[in-house]
């Protein structure tokens, strides 16, 4: 399976980015994510929409980062060298502990 291709629903999307999925109505609101709508307007995730959301959980929490800079960031970097950052970020937290 593609990683963009659209396949789980809000209730799940949000189990596997470990959020609400009233965060993810916010991010779609703030232009963070744009999930593909079907044509009875159902939202409809992919991995990669759930590799963002997890970067921008990683960027608001742990870096301090708000909305409106995870925005600018997300326009400015691929997702997959954020992804690589988080995962560097996050395994730099680990050793710490």
């Amino acid at each position: 399976m593609a990683r963009e291709r659209p396949v789980y629903v809000i209730s799940v999307a949000a189990n596997l980015a470990g959020v609400h999925p009233r965060t993810l109505r916010i991010y779609e609101e703030e232009g963070l994510l744009q999930p593909v709508r079907t044509p009875t307007n159902i939202r409809l995730y992919s991995d990669d929409d759930i590799a963002r959301v997890r970067a921008i959980r990683y960027l608001t929490q742990r870096r301090r980062v708000n909305l409106a800079g995870v925005k600018i960031i997300l326009q400015l970097r691929p997702l997959d060298d954020l992804v690589d950052e988080v995962l560097e970020g996050l395994e730099t937290e680990a050793e710490e502990l």
